[in-house]
């Protein structure tokens, strides 16, 4: 086993047998909205419609929407629809501060 693989598996478990503190809890979200300003690191069009999702760490429920909220709009997404928030396990170990990861977009087309 690689020594990246050995640490990954390492950190899940010392987060589940409690080896490994951390006030945050891990959300997958989901936010619908529109790409109102041009971002060199998504290749999607103004106006385009699309479903923003990212995995966060963050205290709870309310900082995980807040978070979606703020860094969209940092990277030119504007939420205009529902926000959907998810309990998931996380595919990167927790921070000291609230952080959020895997960052993408789907478009898609309105009726």
């Amino acid at each position: 086993m690689g020594i990246a693989l050995e640490a990954e598996k390492n950190w899940k478990l010392k987060l589940r047998y409690g080896k490994l503190q951390t006030p945050f809890q891990h959300f997958t979200m989901m936010a619908e909205g529109e790409i109102v300003e041009t971002n060199a690191d998504f290749d999607i069009q103004v106006g385009t419609p699309a479903f923003f999702r990212m995995n966060v760490w963050a205290l709870d429920a309310e900082q995980a929407v807040d978070m979606i909220i703020t860094i969209g709009r940092h990277i030119g997404f504007e939420t205009t629809g529902r926000v959907y928030t998810y309990s998931t396990e996380a595919k990167e170990p927790p921070n000291e501060n609230p952080r959020a990861y895997d960052l993408n977009f789907t478009p898609f087309e309105k009726d």
